[in-house]
């Protein structure tokens, strides 16, 4: 496959979970609730988790912001459902080393979250990618 068609293949990606968001909603009975922003440039996000015995049993995201940091937010809830903690924040380890252009442990499958690897390329960009990560990192460490 051309870089071209990979990189038309990533976009498509990307602005499927931006128009048709997984996880989408919060979480009202108990759990763990976090809210971060961007102010760069107004992404804005409430993460809800609820936490059961070293797993993250429910992951749900509210907010509004650009289609890098909604399609985050819903790929990162997909991806952290049902893992243990220590899981999730590998995972997050993983995507922030790949945010950042560093070498990371591909020998995990990513899946849809593999689309926001270009993202490295546009430095003011990251922080959008990073944020529902940046939230789920707080929300494990409050369980």
């Amino acid at each position: 496959m051309s870089f071209k068609n990979l990189d038309q293949l990533y976009r498509s990606v990307i602005m499927d979970h931006y128009k048709t968001p997984r996880n989408k909603g919060v979480i009202n009975d108990g759990g763990i609730s976090i809210e971060m922003n961007n102010p760069t440039c107004g992404d804005r996000i409430q993460l809800s988790m609820q936490v059961e015995d070293g797993v993250v049993k429910e992951a749900k995201f509210d907010g509004e912001g650009c289609s890098i940091s909604m399609a985050s937010a819903s790929m990162m809830t997909q991806a952290v459902k049902g893992k243990e903690v220590d899981e999730a924040l590998k995972l997050s380890e993983i995507f922030s080393d790949m945010m950042l252009g560093k070498e990371y442990d591909d020998s995990i499958d990513l899946g849809d979250i593999e689309a926001l690897s270009g993202v490295s390329q546009f430095p003011a960009r990251i922080k959008c990618a990073t944020l529902a990560w940046k939230a789920m990192e707080q929300g494990v460490e409050k369980s």
